[in-house]
């Protein structure tokens, strides 16, 4: 990737996302996420090089600068959240894809999102409390968040909420999706033994 059509080509290529040029300078070109507006991909040139500013994980940050020479502080932005990525031909297109996709998810990213991941994460045939979850999630303060975030679950097909049980192992008084009893059978069908509403945590707790 070397060029402004490639960068911006991938970087609309995602979900829910659309071009600006903020400035009245057509050197620079944004993508932002729609609904909350934020930019998570930055495309201007540079010194004769297609520069391109992404959000980044501090915990990955210096990793790739320390990885390539042409991976830097964010230009013109906070330099502890953002790299900037020079298109000089001496990076692989499959990490400067990777970077971008990063930022992309760093901008996108919410809790009830997380919530719905770690849910995924639980195996079959175990269950996990609601603060679990939320620890599982990054924050195991949002319990409450989190059985908000499953009574609201867009797809329970994919997302396991009948998995998740309160601090003593009870179950749901009035599940969400199928209503009293059916969060039951469908832990009993995953192999998880249910005894007058209760899971046994030390048995199937993750």
């Amino acid at each position: 990737m070397k060029t402004r059509e490639e960068a911006l080509k991938f970087g609309l290529s995602f979900k829910s996302v659309y071009e600006e040029k903020p400035f009245h300078d057509p050197n620079w070109q944004l993508i932002r996420v729609k609904g909350s507006k934020k930019a998570f991909l930055w495309i201007y040139e540079r010194n004769g090089y297609i520069n391109l500013n992404v959000k980044t994980d501090p915990e990955w940050r210096d990793f790739w600068r320390s990885a390539y020479e042409s991976v830097t502080a964010g230009y013109h932005q906070n330099k502890e959240h953002w790299n900037t990525i020079i298109l000089d031909g001496s990076i692989p297109d499959k990490d400067i894809k990777r970077m971008i996709a990063e930022s992309y998810d760093l901008i996108t990213d919410s809790p009830k999102k997380r919530i719905y991941e770690a849910v995924k994460r639980i195996p079959k045939g175990h269950v996990a409390t609601y603060g679990k979850v939320a620890e599982m999630a990054g924050n195991p303060k949002m319990s409450r968040a989190v059985g908000n975030a499953l009574h609201k679950n867009p797809d329970p097909e994919h997302i396991p909420c009948f998995r998740v049980v309160n601090s003593k192992g009870e179950l749901a008084g009035a599940f969400a999706f199928g209503g009293g009893g059916a969060q039951a059978k469908l832990l009993e069908a995953d192999g998880v033994e249910v005894v007058n509403g209760k899971v046994d945590l030390k048995k199937y707790g993750i």
